[in-house]
């Protein structure tokens, strides 16, 4: 969605509850408390009420906006912003942007968002020829934030990347070049061949072929999906064999540099989900706003 549409499609703070609720209805609604699906709506109260123990919940019970306080249509801008472009804004700047006086519920709701941006992308694993490599983000301030190749400092956090690659042939030339479709970032503590196998498990499809280097942490992936490649590390690898994961560590890092003063080791996965989720939504342009939405209907804060 577009910024300058915005006020014209959701006006009021109704026309914003109307919205989240046909996406409710359309995802289903559960009861918490007998997990029933068949419900009533009960119109003056803005409840839904299960039909089998008349359990009562309210819009927000059971997303990623229950007990919050802000306003739906407050939620709807944030959500505008974090989905009108690549990069994204800083919890300051939308806060300025929206005339908020108060950081923290701005700063709160946006990682709630990205948590919901994880755990819609969790539903998924990556399929066919798969890149596995890693990378260490240096979490500080806008100076010390870096990503590097190596084991470095215990300040690095370790991120394994994954991306979903497809040879494609050029019918003139005969040349074999990879298209990416998909990609996954996860935080990995350690390196413990155990902690790699539990993350490939969670990112990739068994029935997948995996390309990475000879990492000594890397040996069991053979007897996790079908085919396990190794590849010498190199300047030629780094072009060719494991592109996207490169190219996605790259842009990740100009990413976090140019939006944020620093990221809390805490929440980086959560700034990871929102990168990896626009990053594989690319194509989506203004259909963007609409996935978020959905996303939020169905996931709940947990941090």
């Amino acid at each position: 969605m577009k910024l300058l549409e915005f006020n014209t499609i959701f006006p009021t703070e109704l026309s914003c509850k109307l919205h989240f609720k046909s996406h409710r209805e359309e995802e289903g609604i559960i009861c918490r408390k007998c997990s029933s699906e068949n419900h009533r709506w009960l119109s003056k109260l803005w409840m839904y009420e299960c039909r089998s123990c008349n359990y009562r919940t309210s819009l927000k019970k059971g997303t990623i906006m229950e007990n919050s306080k802000l306003k739906f249509r407050t939620w709807y801008q944030i959500i505008l912003f974090m989905s009108s472009t690549k990069k994204g804004f800083s919890a300051s700047e939308i806060q300025r942007q929206l005339g908020k006086k108060r950081y923290e519920p701005i700063w709160r709701a946006m990682h709630k968002i990205r948590e919901a941006m994880g755990q819609r992308d969790d539903r998924y694993l990556l399929n066919d020829m798969v890149e596995f490599d890693d990378a260490f983000f240096e979490v500080g301030t806008k100076e010390s934030l870096k990503i590097k190749r190596g084991r470095g400092s215990q300040k690095q956090n370790k991120i394994a990347v994954a991306a979903e690659s497809t040879p494609l042939e050029d019918l003139k030339t005969g040349k074999i070049e990879r298209s990416c479709r998909y990609f996954k970032m996860k935080i990995s503590e350690g390196f413990e061949a155990v902690k790699t196998d539990e993350i490939i498990t969670a990112m990739i499809n068994e029935n997948s072929v995996v390309f990475s280097d000879k990492s000594t942490s890397y040996v069991n992936i053979s007897n996790i999906v079908d085919i396990h490649q190794t590849i010498k590390s190199s300047k030629e690898t780094t072009k060719n064999s494991l592109k996207w994961t490169h190219i996605a560590i790259s842009n990740a890092k100009r990413n976090f540099l140019g939006v944020y003063h620093k990221i809390n080791a805490y929440y980086l996965q959560n700034y990871l989900n929102e990168f990896v989720y626009k990053l594989n939504r690319r194509y989506f342009k203004d259909k963007l706003f609409d996935r978020i939405i959905i996303a939020s209907t169905t996931s709940k804060f947990v941090i």
